[in-house]
């Protein structure tokens, strides 16, 4: 009998696996379960299970590194995978080498996890978004320099509105270079003080060719930039990440380059209609004012300012008048209720009582006296009559 020890055993079985081409290179569909990202070794270890089985697998990081996507617990997909033999612990387990969402694409999935994320972090947010300015000076261009993009943007703009300059950053505008030279790209525009604006973007073409527009770094790039952006990629129903994050979204590139720049032909009719209104307003202004001259030209004040003086002079002389005569009649009113006034005065004066034979006695104090008990014999006293005063002495 031939005694074999552990590890003899979980190696004849991993050989004996790795040798079998029917698991040598299959493809799986399960649900992952017990996902761990070791982002330090960059591996991800996971288990993938139906309703009846599971089965432990990993993913190393090579591998890894070319998901377009992040795989979730829950998640359904299909591997691309060897089996083999973990010799450590005898389990057989998967070692994956691709791996895709089950039922949606890749990309879609990584699309829908990447717009979660930015939306929660406020990128798409409508608060930051500028308004375009109305007249800019220098129209911002990033597209490919090959593509029918660049020639209806320069189209259209040289069309509506031939003052804008334009300032052209050719790039790449799919493949794995391109997103960093679409980021290098706004940044410079950025820096330039004259851009006004910026239309970023591309023609029309399948979800991976415009998948550099999805790049988290061109998101953030456009979100920081010190321009507003118009984000023009692909046609009317396709949806980029660069579209969300931009200040504006344009359905086609020739759409974004309307959007940019104001029609100059529209301009000019509505300046020419203000001038018309203004021409009219100040015609109308001046015959108004006109109209008033004449006015006041055939004022005779103006004609013959000596009349205005003269009539003011008459006017004047018949005022004179009025008051003197109100004056008189004032004081003649006056002169009579002074005259009454007098004449009660007179009737109560004490002289007129005098003037019947009466007289006034004062003692030397001026007192009047009413009483002979207010006088003694050798008093002194003045008597007052009607013409005059005399002293005299009581002798009794």
């Amino acid at each position: 009998m031939k005694v074999i020890t552990v590890s003899q055993l979980n190696r004849y079985i991993k050989t004996l696996l790795e040798g079998d081409r029917n698991v040598a290179a299959v493809h799986i569909g399960g649900e992952i379960s017990n996902f761990t990202n070791h982002y330090k070794s960059g591996h991800l270890y996971m288990s993938l299970k139906d309703e009846n089985a599971l089965v432990r697998a990993v993913m190393f990081r090579g591998a890894a590194s070319k998901l377009t996507f992040t795989p979730e617990n829950g998640m359904k997909v299909i591997v691309k995978a060897r089996v083999s033999l973990y010799e450590k612990d005898g389990s057989y387990q998967l070692y994956i080498d691709s791996m895709q969402p089950d039922g949606v694409g890749a990309l879609q999935v990584a699309f829908e996890q990447l717009k979660t994320k930015l939306a929660a972090e406020g990128l798409f947010d409508e608060s930051h978004k500028r308004p375009l300015p109305r007249c800019p000076r220098t129209v911002g261009v990033i597209t490919s320099p090959t593509g029918a993009a660049v020639r209806d943007i320069l189209n259209v703009l040289g069309r509506r509105f031939p003052m804008a300059k334009v300032l052209f950053a050719p790039v790449l505008v799919q493949g794995d270079g391109a997103p960093p030279q679409i980021v290098d790209a706004i940044r410079r525009m950025g820096s330039i003080e004259e851009v006004d604006v910026l239309i970023v973007g591309r023609g029309g073409g399948s979800l991976e060719e415009l998948w550099a527009f999805n790049d988290e770094r061109v998101a953030r790039a456009v979100y920081a930039s010190t321009v507003p952006v118009i984000s023009a990629v692909g046609h009317e129903t396709d949806f980029t990440i660069c579209d969300f994050a931009a200040d504006l979204r344009a359905p086609t590139p020739s759409a974004a380059a309307e959007l940019a720049v104001p029609d100059a032909a529209a301009l000019w009719r509505t300046l020419e209609s203000l001038s018309e209104r203004a021409e009219q307003s100040v015609l109308r202004r001046l015959d108004r004012e006109q109209h008033r001259l004449k006015y006041l030209q055939d004022k005779r004040c103006l004609r013959s300012p000596l009349f205005y003086v003269e009539e003011r002079q008459m006017r004047l002389d018949l005022l004179t008048q009025s008051l003197l005569k109100a004056a008189g009649t004032h004081i003649q009113r006056a002169s009579v209720r002074l005259a009454s006034d007098a004449a009660k005065l007179d009737a109560l004066s004490p002289l007129k009582v005098l003037g019947r034979g009466y007289a006034i006695p004062y003692k030397t104090d001026k007192t009047v006296l009413t009483s002979v008990h207010d006088v003694t014999p050798g008093d002194h006293l003045e008597i007052q009559l009607r013409d005059g005063a005399f002293t005299c002495t009581v002798d009794a």
